[in-house]
């Protein structure tokens, strides 16, 4: 079987993961379609050097209509989506007690409810054509907790039990659901995490880049987002019609500890 042609769609891949998951998609000859903040011009630019099937779509995950709209311009304009992957993601960094109301609220609707919201509208496609792909890249905060990311860690542990659920609901079809777990990737996400221990320690970034990674990775090393979108390809692939419910860490070592 091959993945040529398959519509896939990436939510935040402007940058960083979904961007690498989208660059290794498109080599393979299927359609990339993409949504996310940020330097838009510059993913599209570099997408496009790769393929011409390249879609963008602004939309605002923390809003249930702007997914609406989204997937239903996808499925009129581009087709029926085989391969989701929820990528999007934001942080917000804070002690339980004073973490702020509004932000609890938008982390939970981007990191959770859009998950939610973007299987269930791509999911009657999936079963109408008994072909599927569900991958959403949860976090090693899905699996662990740390302190000061009560949303993030809430959100991300949910991931993880939604994605058991879909895998079990569409078990006997040809569609999968799974999740993959990323430790400490120099995304733009922990580039600001990086930032705010130089400020808070008062010390170089280079020296606040090892602390952060030492704190949990006993690797000492950044996971590779190449090697992410190499293992979300494979999820794609009929070497993985089996694997169902899934929570695979790739965080050098992490949560071996």
């Amino acid at each position: 079987m091959t993945l040529k042609n398959k519509v896939v769609l990436i939510t935040g891949a402007t940058s960083g993961i979904g961007l690498e998951i989208a660059k290794t998609f498109a080599k393979k000859g299927m359609k990339i379609v993409f949504n996310g903040f940020g330097n838009v011009e510059q993913a599209i630019s570099e997408l496009q050097a790769i393929t011409k099937e390249v879609h963008y779509y602004e939309s605002d995950l923390a809003k249930v209509s702007d997914i609406e709209n989204m997937i239903a311009n996808i499925q009129a304009k581009v087709g029926s989506i085989d391969i989701l992957i929820n990528n999007a993601g934001i942080q917000h960094v804070s002690p339980t007690q004073d973490f702020d109301v509004d932000m609890w609220d938008k982390v939970i609707a981007i990191n959770l409810s859009a998950v939610f919201h973007t299987m269930r509208l791509c999911l009657l496609d999936m079963q109408k054509n008994n072909w599927g792909r569900i991958i959403n890249i949860a976090s090693v905060h899905g699996l662990v907790a740390s302190k000061n990311k009560s949303a993030y860690v809430a959100a991300k542990h949910a991931v993880l039990g939604l994605t058991k659920t879909v895998a079990l609901e569409n078990a006997e079809q040809n569609i999968t659901a799974n999740a993959i777990c990323p430790g400490w990737v120099k995304t733009p996400l922990v580039e600001k995490q990086i930032h705010a221990k130089a400020i808070e320690l008062n010390i170089p970034l280079d020296l606040a880049k090892k602390q952060l990674i030492a704190e949990k990775q006993p690797s000492k090393e950044f996971v590779d987002a190449k090697d992410i979108a190499q293992l979300a390809l494979f999820l794609c692939s009929e070497h993985a019609k089996q694997v169902k419910g899934a929570a695979w860490n790739i965080d050098g070592g992490w949560v071996a500890q």
